[in-house]
């Protein structure tokens, strides 16, 4: 097991994001896709438990150490399905590993089923499919859409006058997180500001989709991917809620203890989720 982690920087011609490196350089080429308003520490847990892979752990568009996407721009999932595509071609990796957590579970899957002969494994943690709507909401899911990129330009980001402070906040999150965790996702996330520390990430990802998949688009994507595929679902976490979508889902599937965040949260359900992609990546 090799637990060193080297900070670096890729220049894709239309953005430069960062990322951290971990493994063996003749290990399994894996890119690792982090969730929403996460970073690439998201994995400092998880990939040093991690045996014969060489992991690139993206800071994606906009969050983290990452650049921001220009002005006028927005943030769609194809929009990180072709960054990670960039990734893969500066590396010089025509065929390589996917391990996502939530948005980055998405994004990883769309991409190996977008592109199945350059997806060799697909490692998921408590994500699979975007969040789909039946196509009569398009239009005022637009207008909605719309109105909130107006709004977003007469608001500020909030400002912690402490670390302390930032860190009980990102724990209260829209999916809570362990103080431990938090405090990960802040090293890189947290930046520092007059009055305090305020996070790096985009405003603008917290914006709504202005246009989301209906649920055969979106299962269209599972019926395409061809690599082995295996899924981690945490006991308390936000896929175990749709056992439907579940049971329509030929992958190899783990329901391992704890929340959404289970591979970040704590030494035990890093553990965990290792155990369980180390035996998938050894299956030759």
């Amino acid at each position: 097991m090799n637990h060193r982690v080297e900070e670096i920087r890729l220049s894709l011609p239309h953005i430069e994001l960062a990322a951290h490196l971990f493994g063996p350089e003749d290990g399994l080429p894996v890119i690792a896709l982090h969730g929403w308003l996460d970073n690439a520490n998201s994995f400092a847990r998880l990939a040093p438990k991690l045996e014969g892979l060489r992991i690139v752990a993206l800071d994606m568009a906009g969050h983290g150490h990452s650049g921001h996407r220009p002005p006028g721009a927005g943030y769609a999932l194809w929009d990180y399905v072709y960054d990670v595509l960039q990734v893969a071609e500066q590396l010089g990796w025509k065929r390589f590993a996917l391990m996502g957590h939530s948005l980055g579970a998405i994004v990883s899957l769309m991409l190996a089923a977008a592109l199945p002969e350059r997806v060799s494994h697909l490692a998921l943690i408590d994500g699979v499919i975007p969040l789909t709507a039946s196509g009569e909401s398009a239009a005022e899911r637009l207008g909605m859409a719309l109105q909130m990129q107006l709004d977003l330009q007469g608001k500020r980001k909030p400002v912690y006058n402490t670390l302390e402070r930032a860190v009980e906040a990102r724990m209260k999150g829209l999916v809570a997180v362990s103080r431990q965790a938090a405090e990960l996702l802040a090293q890189r996330g947290l930046m520092p500001v007059p009055g305090g520390y305020t996070w790096r990430s985009d405003s603008r990802l917290t914006l709504a989709s202005p246009l989301r998949l209906s649920e055969e688009q979106a299962m269209s994507f599972v019926q395409r991917v061809s690599c082995p595929t295996q899924l981690v679902v945490a006991a308390d976490g936000m896929l175990v809620r749709h056992d439907k979508l579940l049971q329509r889902l030929p992958f190899s599937r783990a329901q391992l203890p704890g929340g959404h965040h289970l591979h970040l949260n704590d030494e035990t359900g890093a553990v965990f989720v290792a155990d369980c992609f180390n035996r998938f990546f050894a299956v030759p």
